[in-house]
């Protein structure tokens, strides 16, 4: 099962499958989705994720063709940056025609490994902890939580989004008893780097940290940080320089130029986009 249902992946399955055969007839050689992802810039990574949202959006819309141009507008990404990054997955669409929806869907879900479930652990059962373990959009994209840990006594046992609250201590043994191959650790700074590597102890090698703390893991581990504290600073800076530009002149250099006035900055300019955000729990 895919993250986007059996729709989509057998009609990404069919039409990827043709896409195939055609090259092979011209003589084209196309490189395993594996031997793609080693190349791809992790910036390009985060935008793949955000095109797969709004493919996976014309498609419930009955959507089966979209230009370069109608995807980068609806992505918020120049249309040049979106060929770029499809060129990555070995996808170039067709001249005229634009990208198949069903056959881009299917290609970015192998590149990005949504082809299977990635099941998730959420550590610390507080406020972030219950949001995390309730959303509903985690199990919708192919991210299913099946394990919570926490410390607290009153908790052991409680069933969190149909899901019951089991020690922090029983993470090596409940992480592979239920395939867990993300942990989102979702604690106080002080616990964060215990519970990290009671993770790595448990073989998950991939962490979601959202404790305001910089985690110390093997090589072989991937950490994501998110700090939504950041966020808000970078846009207090941006707050803070358009309040001391001047209206007046703003708005003569664009008649100037003749280039329109956007309302949506790019806050992400010279940021790494893939850091993503971070939240203090």
């Amino acid at each position: 099962m895919t993250a986007h249902g059996d729709g989509v992946r057998d009609d990404a399955k069919a039409a990827t499958a043709a896409e195939a055969r055609s090259s092979e007839s011209e003589g084209v050689s196309i490189p395993e989705p594996q031997d793609r992802a080693r190349s791809i810039p992790e910036a390009a990574v985060a935008r793949l994720a955000v095109y797969l949202r709004v493919l996976s959006g014309l498609h419930e819309r009955e959507v089966h063709t979209v230009s370069s141009e109608e995807l980068a507008v609806a992505a918020g990404v120049n249309s040049a940056k979106l060929r770029k990054d499809l060129s990555y997955i070995g996808s170039y669409g067709t001249r005229g025609v634009g990208y198949e929806v069903a056959v881009l869907i299917g290609q970015i879900e192998r590149t990005l490994g949504l082809t299977q479930q990635n099941r998730v652990a959420v550590i610390g059962i507080g406020n972030l902890g219950h949001a995390l373990a309730n959303y509903g959009g985690f199990p919708s994209r192919g991210f299913p939580v099946a394990a919570l840990f926490d410390l607290d006594p009153d908790l052991m046992g409680v069933p969190v989004g149909g899901i019951p609250v089991d020690h922090v201590d029983d993470i090596p043994r409940v992480c592979p008893e239920r395939d867990v191959t993300i942990g989102a650790i979702a604690t106080p700074a002080k616990g964060a780097q215990e519970v990290c590597d009671r993770l790595v102890k448990a073989g998950v090698r991939c962490i979601l940290n959202f404790a305001p703390v910089v985690l110390q893991v093997p090589e072989e581990v991937e950490v994501r940080k998110v700090d939504l504290a950041v966020e808000m600073q970078i846009l207090s800076f941006h707050v803070a320089r358009r309040s001391q530009e001047s209206p007046d002149s703003t708005g003569s250099e664009h008649a100037a130029t003749g280039a329109p006035q956007s309302k949506n900055s790019d806050v992400n300019t010279g940021i790494n986009p893939v850091d993503g955000m971070v939240v203090r729990p």
